[in-house]
C-alpha cells in the first residue's frame, strides 16, 4: 500500500517528522478515498453521540418544542462538520492543521441551561430563552479569540510536563464515560437494566471484535476495526430487540441552517460564567490539540506546536461564533478521535474533510442521523472504551520526554488526583460557590489548572537545590570540625 505526498501542505506542516511503527499515514498524507472513507465513518461514530447529547439535554432542559430540538441537533452536526473542516484545512491563521475534530462542549451545558431558565421562569418563552443563549455564546466567543493570540507567551506553562499531564487526565474521565455506555448508558443508571448481563455481553464483543481486527498484520483489516466492531454489535443487538427505530418517524428530510434564527439577547449576569468557562474550553482544547498532535506523530513543543495550538485555540474561538450564529452552542476539540487515530493508525489531516463532509451532510438530512442515533450504548462504550484508554497511553508517551524527578511525580500525582477526584465525586463541590463550581465542575479543567498551578509555583530544579542545600551542609559541617 503506497501513499500520496503530492499535494504540498501549508507551510506550517512542513515538519518532517518520523513516524512510530503503528502508523500507516502521517500528517500530510492521502490515504486512498476508500480507506479514508472508512477510517473517517469510525470518527464520526466515535463523536456522534457526544455532538447531539448537549443540544438534547440543553433544548428539553428549556422545554423547547420537538420541532425547534430537532433543528438544533441537525445544526450541531452541521457545524461540526464546517468547524472540523476549518481546523483540518487551516484557513489562514485558524486552525490547527491537525485531524482534530470538533463538536458541542459539554462545559457550557450548566450555565446554559441556567441562562435559558433564568428567562423563562421571568416568563419568558423557550425561544427567548434561546435568543439569551445565543448572544452569551457569540460574545464569550471573543473570549477564547483573545486568549489565543497569547499562547506564545505561556512556553513555561504549555511544557510536555503540563500537556502530558492533561491528556492523561482527558482519557481517564472519559474512560468513565464509556464504562457507563457498556452498562446501557446514562438513562439506565440506577435502574435494573444498568449492567445487565445482555448490555456487558454486547459491549464485550464489539471490544473484542475491535481487538481481533486490529491484531491483523493487513492494514485494511486494521482500519476497519472499529467499524466492523459496531456493525457486530448492530447486528446483534438488532437480533436481541435493543434497537429502537421508532424515532426515525416524523423526521424531515432537510434542515436549512437559518442565521439568528431566534434572534439575540444578553445579559452581565448570565455572562460572567461563560468567560470563565471559554477560558476553561482554552486549556482543554491545549490538552487535545497536544494529544493529536503526539498521535500523528508530530511536535508537542517548539515553534510548529505552539503555532498549531494557537491556531487550533484561536479555530475553537471562531467556530464557537460561528455555532451560536447559527442557533447552536459552543463547539471544542473532541478528545475520542485521538483514540481512533492510535487504533486505526492515520493521522492524516485529509480525513478531517471526509469527516466534515459527513457531519455536515448528517446535521442538513436528519433522517440519516436518526439512524446513527439509533446505535445502542452497550455497542458505542465498546468502541469507546479502548479509545478512551489510547488516549491515556498518548498522554504517557508525552511524559516519557520528561523527567520525572520529585518535582514532576508530585504535579502529575496531585494533578491526576484532583481531576478524577471531581469526576468520580462531583458532589464534593456541592457547597462551593457556583462561580467556583464551574471552574472546577470538569475534571480536566480541576486537574489541568492544578498541573498549571503547581508548574509554575514548585521550584523547576529541585534536585539542584537539593544538592545546593547539602553542599551547604557539608561546608557548614567542616567549618563546625575546624574551630573545634
Amino acid at each position: 500500500m503506497t501513499t500520496n505526498t503530492s499535494n504540498p501542505p501549508p507551510a506550517l506542516d512542513d515538519s518532517s517528522s518520523s513516524k512510530p511503527s503503528g502508523l500507516l499515514y502521517g500528517l500530510n498524507d492521502r490515504p486512498p478515498v476508500v480507506e479514508s472513507l472508512l477510517v473517517a465513518v469510525q470518527h464520526v461514530l466515535a463523536v456522534f453521540v457526544g455532538i447531539i447529547t448537549p443540544p438534547l439535554i440543553i433544548c428539553n432542559a428549556i422545554s423547547l418544542p420537538p420541532d425547534d430540538t430537532r433543528y438544533i441537533v441537525s445544526m450541531s452536526l452541521f457545524i461540526s462538520g464546517v468547524a472540523s473542516f476549518v481546523q483540518a484545512r487551516r484557513i489562514g491563521p485558524v486552525g490547527s492543521g491537525l485531524l482534530s475534530i470538533q463538536g458541542t462542549s459539554f462545559s457550557f451545558v450548566g450555565p446554559i441551561i441556567g441562562a435559558g431558565l433564568g428567562v423563562t421562569g421571568a416568563g419568558g418563552s423557550p425561544q427567548e430563552a434561546m435568543a439569551m443563549i445565543v448572544g452569551l455564546c457569540f460574545f464569550g466567543a471573543f473570549v477564547e479569540i483573545f486568549l489565543s493570540r497569547f499562547l506564545h507567551l505561556a512556553s513555561k506553562i504549555i511544557t510536555p510536563l503540563v500537556t502530558g499531564t492533561i491528556v492523561m487526565i482527558i482519557g481517564l474521565t472519559l474512560i468513565r464515560v464509556g464504562i457507563i455506555s457498556m452498562g446501557g448508558g446514562v438513562p439506565t443508571l440506577g435502574t435494573e437494566n444498568f449492567g445487565t448481563l445482555q448490555n456487558l455481553g454486547v459491549a464485550m464483543l464489539v471490544l473484542l471484535t475491535i481487538i481481533v481486527f486490529n491484531s491483523f498484520r493487513n492494514p485494511y483489516l486494521r482500519m476497519a476495526s472499529v467499524v466492523v466492531g459496531l456493525i457486530v454489535g448492530y447486528v446483534v443487538s438488532l437480533a436481541l430487540g435493543m434497537v429502537n427505530l421508532d424515532g426515525l418517524s416524523g423526521l424531515p428530510l432537510v434542515a436549512l441552517p437559518i442565521p439568528f434564527r431566534y434572534g439575540m439577547s444578553f445579559s452581565w449576569v448570565a455572562f460572567v460564567p461563560f468567560v470563565l468557562l471559554y477560558a476553561i474550553t482554552t486549556i482543554e482544547s491545549i490538552g487535545d490539540l497536544t494529544a493529536t498532535s503526539a498521535a500523528c506523530a508530530e511536535p508537542v513543543e517548539g515553534s510548529i506546536y505552539i503555532r498549531r495550538i494557537k491556531g487550533g485555540v484561536l479555530g475553537d474561538g471562531v467556530n464557537s461564533l460561528v455555532a451560536a450564529v447559527f442557533n447552536t452552542f459552543p463547539n471544542t476539540t473532541f478528545s475520542q478521535n485521538n483514540g481512533v487515530i492510535q487504533i486505526t493508525g492515520v493521522g492524516s489531516r485529509y480525513i478531517g474533510y471526509y469527516i466534515s463532509a459527513i457531519l455536515a451532510l448528517l446535521g442538513l438530512f436528519p433522517v440519516i442521523s436518526g439512524i446513527f442515533q439509533t446505535l445502542p450504548q452497550p455497542v458505542l462504550g465498546g468502541a469507546t472504551i479502548i479509545m478512551f484508554g489510547s488516549i491515556v497511553v498518548a498522554g504517557m508517551r508525552i511524559l516519557q520526554s520528561v523527567e520525572l524527578d520529585r518535582r514532576a511525580l508530585i504535579i502529575v500525582g496531585t494533578s491526576l488526583a484532583m481531576g478524577l477526584g471531581v469526576t468520580y465525586t462531583p458532589e464534593i463541590l456541592d457547597n462551593v460557590p457556583p462561580v467556583l463550581r464551574s471552574l472546577l465542575s470538569s475534571g480536566i479543567s480541576a486537574g489541568g489548572l492544578t498541573a498549571i498551578v503547581l508548574n509554575l509555583l514548585l521550584p523547576r530544579d529541585q534536585s539542584s537545590v537539593e544538592a545546593s542545600v547539602a553542599s551547604d551542609l557539608e561546608v557548614d559541617s567542616e567549618t563546625e570540625s575546624a574551630v573545634n
